[in-house]
Protein backbone atom coordinates (compact mmCIF):
# COMPACT_ATOMS: atom_id res chain seq x y z
CA UNK A 1 0.00 0.00 0.00
CA UNK A 2 2.78 2.39 0.65
CA UNK A 3 4.01 1.88 -2.90
CA UNK A 4 0.59 2.82 -4.25
CA UNK A 5 0.40 6.02 -2.16
CA UNK A 6 3.85 7.07 -3.32
CA UNK A 7 2.81 6.69 -6.95
CA UNK A 8 -0.31 8.71 -6.32
CA UNK A 9 1.68 11.56 -4.80
CA UNK A 10 4.16 11.58 -7.67
CA UNK A 11 1.43 11.78 -10.33
CA UNK A 12 0.60 15.53 -10.30
CA UNK A 13 -0.89 15.82 -13.80
CA UNK A 14 -4.41 16.87 -12.57
CA UNK A 15 -3.22 19.39 -9.98
CA UNK A 16 -2.70 22.10 -12.59
CA UNK A 17 -6.28 21.67 -13.79
CA UNK A 18 -7.68 21.92 -10.25
CA UNK A 19 -5.62 25.05 -9.51
CA UNK A 20 -6.71 26.61 -12.80
CA UNK A 21 -10.37 25.88 -12.03
CA UNK A 22 -10.06 27.38 -8.53
CA UNK A 23 -8.42 30.49 -9.97
CA UNK A 24 -11.18 30.84 -12.56
CA UNK A 25 -13.85 30.61 -9.85
CA UNK A 26 -12.06 33.23 -7.72
CA UNK A 27 -11.63 35.61 -10.68
CA UNK A 28 -15.28 35.10 -11.69
CA UNK A 29 -16.42 35.99 -8.15
CA UNK A 30 -14.23 39.10 -8.17
CA UNK A 31 -15.70 40.14 -11.54
CA UNK A 32 -19.28 39.57 -10.38
CA UNK A 33 -18.64 41.58 -7.21
CA UNK A 34 -17.22 44.51 -9.19
CA UNK A 35 -20.13 44.45 -11.65
CA UNK A 36 -22.61 44.39 -8.77
CA UNK A 37 -20.83 47.31 -7.10
CA UNK A 38 -20.81 49.28 -10.35
CA UNK A 39 -24.54 48.73 -10.90
CA UNK A 40 -25.24 49.86 -7.33
CA UNK A 41 -23.14 53.01 -7.81
CA UNK A 42 -24.96 53.82 -11.06
CA UNK A 43 -28.31 53.50 -9.31
CA UNK A 44 -27.12 55.75 -6.47
CA UNK A 45 -25.89 58.42 -8.85
CA UNK A 46 -29.19 58.27 -10.77
CA UNK A 47 -31.16 58.76 -7.55
CA UNK A 48 -28.91 61.65 -6.55
CA UNK A 49 -29.38 63.27 -9.95
CA UNK A 50 -33.17 62.90 -9.62
CA UNK A 51 -33.14 64.47 -6.15
CA UNK A 52 -30.98 67.33 -7.43
CA UNK A 53 -33.34 67.91 -10.38
CA UNK A 54 -36.31 68.00 -7.99
CA UNK A 55 -34.54 70.49 -5.71
CA UNK A 56 -33.63 72.85 -8.55
CA UNK A 57 -37.16 72.56 -9.98
CA UNK A 58 -38.67 73.54 -6.63
CA UNK A 59 -36.17 76.36 -6.15
CA UNK A 60 -36.81 77.79 -9.61
CA UNK A 61 -40.57 77.54 -8.93
CA UNK A 62 -40.11 79.79 -5.90
CA UNK A 63 -38.06 82.23 -7.98
CA UNK A 64 -40.64 82.32 -10.79
CA UNK A 65 -43.53 82.97 -8.40
CA UNK A 66 -41.64 85.56 -6.36
CA UNK A 67 -40.58 87.51 -9.46
CA UNK A 68 -44.16 87.81 -10.72
CA UNK A 69 -45.70 90.78 -8.88
CA UNK A 70 -49.19 89.71 -9.94
CA UNK A 71 -48.77 86.68 -7.67
CA UNK A 72 -49.33 88.89 -4.65
CA UNK A 73 -52.56 90.53 -5.82
CA UNK A 74 -55.04 89.96 -2.95
CA UNK A 75 -57.95 89.54 -5.39
CA UNK A 76 -56.44 86.23 -6.66
CA UNK A 77 -56.66 84.48 -3.27
CA UNK A 78 -59.53 82.21 -2.28
CA UNK A 79 -61.38 82.12 1.06
CA UNK A 80 -58.58 80.01 2.58
CA UNK A 81 -56.08 82.77 1.64
CA UNK A 82 -54.27 80.66 -0.91
CA UNK A 83 -53.48 81.09 -4.57
CA UNK A 84 -52.61 78.06 -6.70
CA UNK A 85 -50.05 79.72 -8.92
CA UNK A 86 -49.22 76.67 -11.02
CA UNK A 87 -52.89 76.06 -11.89
CA UNK A 88 -53.45 79.58 -13.21
CA UNK A 89 -53.06 79.44 -16.99
CA UNK A 90 -52.07 83.12 -17.15
CA UNK A 91 -48.81 82.42 -15.30
CA UNK A 92 -45.62 81.25 -16.96
CA UNK A 93 -44.27 78.17 -15.19
CA UNK A 94 -41.39 76.64 -17.19
CA UNK A 95 -40.24 74.65 -14.16
CA UNK A 96 -43.35 72.42 -14.01
CA UNK A 97 -43.26 72.85 -10.24
CA UNK A 98 -46.48 72.78 -8.22
CA UNK A 99 -46.65 76.24 -6.63
CA UNK A 100 -49.09 77.47 -3.97
CA UNK A 101 -48.87 80.90 -2.34
CA UNK A 102 -50.44 81.37 1.07
CA UNK A 103 -51.33 84.81 2.40
CA UNK A 104 -50.43 85.11 6.09
CA UNK A 105 -53.21 87.16 7.66
CA UNK A 106 -51.90 86.63 11.20
CA UNK A 107 -48.83 88.81 10.69
CA UNK A 108 -48.94 92.55 10.38
CA UNK A 109 -46.63 95.48 10.78
CA UNK A 110 -43.01 95.88 9.89
CA UNK A 111 -40.62 92.96 10.27
CA UNK A 112 -38.58 92.92 13.45
CA UNK A 113 -35.26 94.67 13.19
CA UNK A 114 -36.11 96.48 9.97
CA UNK A 115 -36.25 99.91 11.56
CA UNK A 116 -39.57 100.66 9.83
CA UNK A 117 -41.91 100.28 12.80
CA UNK A 118 -43.08 103.89 13.04
CA UNK A 119 -43.28 104.75 9.36
CA UNK A 120 -46.62 106.09 8.25
CA UNK A 121 -48.26 105.37 4.96
CA UNK A 122 -46.62 101.97 4.53
CA UNK A 123 -48.34 98.63 5.02
CA UNK A 124 -46.92 95.13 4.99
CA UNK A 125 -48.37 91.90 3.59
CA UNK A 126 -46.80 88.53 4.28
CA UNK A 127 -46.89 85.49 2.01
CA UNK A 128 -45.52 81.95 2.03
CA UNK A 129 -44.57 80.39 -1.31
CA UNK A 130 -44.61 76.57 -1.33
CA UNK A 131 -43.02 75.05 -4.42
CA UNK A 132 -42.78 71.31 -5.05
CA UNK A 133 -40.44 70.12 -7.79
CA UNK A 134 -40.36 66.59 -9.20
CA UNK A 135 -37.80 64.52 -11.07
CA UNK A 136 -38.50 64.95 -14.79
CA UNK A 137 -36.73 61.84 -16.13
CA UNK A 138 -39.17 59.23 -17.42
CA UNK A 139 -36.88 56.22 -16.86
CA UNK A 140 -36.81 56.47 -13.06
CA UNK A 141 -39.35 54.12 -11.46
CA UNK A 142 -39.29 56.10 -8.20
CA UNK A 143 -39.66 59.85 -8.68
CA UNK A 144 -37.87 62.23 -6.36
CA UNK A 145 -39.67 65.29 -5.06
CA UNK A 146 -38.61 68.32 -3.06
CA UNK A 147 -40.66 71.07 -1.43
CA UNK A 148 -39.20 74.49 -0.70
CA UNK A 149 -40.98 77.17 1.33
CA UNK A 150 -40.04 80.83 1.07
CA UNK A 151 -41.49 83.71 3.05
CA UNK A 152 -42.11 86.92 1.12
CA UNK A 153 -43.05 90.33 2.44
CA UNK A 154 -44.71 92.93 0.24
CA UNK A 155 -44.57 96.61 1.10
CA UNK A 156 -47.78 98.37 0.09
CA UNK A 157 -48.84 101.99 0.40
CA UNK A 158 -51.72 102.64 2.77
CA UNK A 159 -54.35 105.34 2.62
CA UNK A 160 -53.51 108.41 4.69
CA UNK A 161 -56.43 109.79 6.62
CA UNK A 162 -57.23 113.52 6.62
CA UNK A 163 -56.01 114.44 3.12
Amino acid sequence: MSKRSRTFLRDQGGVALVIALIMMVVLTLIGLASISGSIFEIMLSGNKRGATDAFYGADSGVQVAASNLASFDPSKYDAANQYKYSQDASNINPTEAYIVILKDTMRSGAPRGSGMGATGGIGFMYFLIESTGRDQVESNPVKSSCTIEQEVMRIVPTMQGGN
